[in-house]
């Protein structure tokens, strides 16, 4: 017996969505608790599919083949659970279609269920992702995430869904863990380094979805090896907090200064009661109305140390309110004075995590050999680019150090978005008698990490070891070898930009279309 019904009872309308994926339309059960036998066919407008050109998945469970749905193996099909539907490799025309979906279900025989629906983007309004107070990271709950996800968005997670670690590493990284984005990456080097901390040669792990990058990379490393290597230095070392404290006038903002010089001591202590590493280096007010902006500057040993100093920061504020300063009418704990996750003239001139210079003497030779470029061609241009970089109000006379920084930052486990204080750059050539080029670049807020964060991760930590800097007493070789390879690929795309043969090489090795 073949009953025909419309699409009400068991049709979610809104669901039909072509993209690249295929076709998908969701079915969701109205009627009553069912058992489906069968998938026969589906018919949407001139698509007509057979159960084995279709997946299917009923509820939180995975994908599989229509086909694999059989009387000796049916699924139950629950009141008010939903069954996806989609096919790959097909698609429709924007536009209104008719539906025709057969099934057979346990007690009914064969029901037909016709129709019609718009093609739109998908529909169907995604619930709150699946989560587990008891164990977020088991794979029952990951699983149900990525099934959430597939069905929600219509797409396939082959490969987020394979990883080669257990996903209880990643607590404390990451909420609602559901995979893994890999990202190429490509080996430079070896750079020679002469550093207070990182002395020899490294190779470089750089993650990086950019053709080019990693060549022009060793291409600049050749260079600095062939002229002696780098030479590395970090300058200053502080992690800040900026709180701010408002007051009726700025006579009483400017006493509050003075009380607070007075009383750093204290301050101190408040503050490193609240870690076994943190330690308070020194305070800076900064007055403006009837503001008092306090930037606390910290030590942090092998951690960034974001975290650390905003909970000593907030104790050390803490104990200042509880002084009976009567004069303080509010008080924030960030006034945007520490600047985190952006470039900001303060830390130009102050720093945010490592102050790093690397330097080198390129021999004029070398230039010449390996980068195809004069030393006066290279000075010239650098001298026409600084013009450049003050018309455009640009933090950063250089090219382009988030290259590098962004490379080594993915690789190792670094807090990406630090990227933005590691913008700035100041540059520096100078040909000396000998007619070589001396050139350096000075990267005032460095922050890196050997310590916390995502430097435990598996992978990061592998990239890590590859550059000797896992364990304590760690940071500020890495800080050095950051510098080191940011001042390589300064001199490999100036080169090229001033050889002219900077479009050439993109061409060649940087097109991925």
């Amino acid at each position: 017996m073949l009953t025909v019904l419309g699409l009400q009872g068991l049709y979610a309308f809104g669901s039909l969505h072509t993209g690249p994926e295929g076709v998908a339309i969701t079915l969701k059960n109205r009627l009553q608790d069912l058992v489906l036998n069968r998938l026969v066919k589906v018919r949407i407008g001139p698509l007509d599919l057979g159960a084995g050109d279709i997946e299917m998945a009923l509820g939180h469970e995975g994908w599989c083949q229509a086909s694999e749905v059989t009387r000796e193996r049916p699924k139950p099909f629950a009141l008010k659970q939903t069954a996806q539907l989609r096919a790959r490799g097909v698609s429709l025309a924007e536009g209104i279609h008719p539906i025709e979906i057969e099934v057979e279900v346990e007690g009914l025989g064969a029901i037909t269920l016709e129709g019609e629906d718009h093609t739109a983007n998908l529909k169907v309004k995604p619930g709150p992702v699946p989560c587990s107070k008891e164990d977020n990271y088991s794979p029952a709950i990951i699983a149900a995430r990525q099934d959430f996800a597939e069905k929600t968005a219509g797409a396939a997670l082959h490969h987020i869904r394979n990883y080669s670690f257990d996903p209880e590493v990643t607590e404390g990284n990451i909420e609602n863990f559901t995979g893994v984005i890999q990202i190429p990456l490509g080996l430079a080097g070896p750079l020679r380094i002469h550093g207070e901390h990182a002395q020899g040669d490294f190779l470089i792990p750089l993650a990086t979805t950019e053709g080019t990058l990693v060549a022009s990379y060793n291409r600049g490393m050749k260079a600095l090896n062939l002229s002696g290597g780098v030479i590395c230095t970090v300058q200053d070392d502080h992690m800040q907090r900026a709180p701010v404290f408002v007051f009726d006038s700025a006579r009483e903002a400017r006493g509050f200064r003075s009380w607070v010089e007075g009383h750093l001591e204290e301050i101190r202590r408040a503050a490193e009661a609240t870690t076994g590493v943190g330690k308070l280096s020194h305070v800076e007010t900064h007055l403006a109305s009837k503001f008092a902006f306090l930037r606390f500057n910290f030590r942090t040993g092998d951690a960034a140390g974001q975290n650390m100093v905003t909970r000593a920061t907030f104790a050390a504020c803490k104990w200042i309110l509880e002084q009976d300063q009567a004069g303080v009418r509010r008080f924030f704990l960030e006034s945007n004075l520490a600047t985190d996750k952006k470039p900001s003239h303060i830390n130009l001139l102050h720093s945010r995590g490592k102050r790093v210079t690397a330097e080198c003497t390129l021999k004029r030779e070398v230039l010449r050999d390996v980068l195809h470029v004069d030393p006066e061609s290279l000075a010239y241009h650098w001298g026409v680019a600084n013009v450049g970089s003050f018309l455009a109000g640009a933090n950063n006379n250089g090219l382009h150090s988030c290259n590098a920084i962004a490379a080594l930052f993915m690789a190792t486990g670094q807090d990406v978005a630090n990227v933005a204080e590691g913008s700035s750059g100041i540059i520096y050539l100078e040909q000396n008698p000998a007619r070589d080029l001396y050139v350096s670049i000075t990267i005032p807020s460095l922050i890196v990490a050997t310590h916390g964060g995502g430097t435990a991760l598996p992978t990061q930590r592998e990239c890590l070891q590859l550059l000797g800097c896992v364990g304590a007493g760690k940071v500020r070789k890495l800080a050095e070898i950051v510098a080191g390879v940011v001042l390589a690929g300064e001199i490999s795309l100036a080169a090229a930009i001033s050889s002219q043969e900077w479009v050439p090489a993109h061409e060649k090795l940087g097109r991925n279309r």
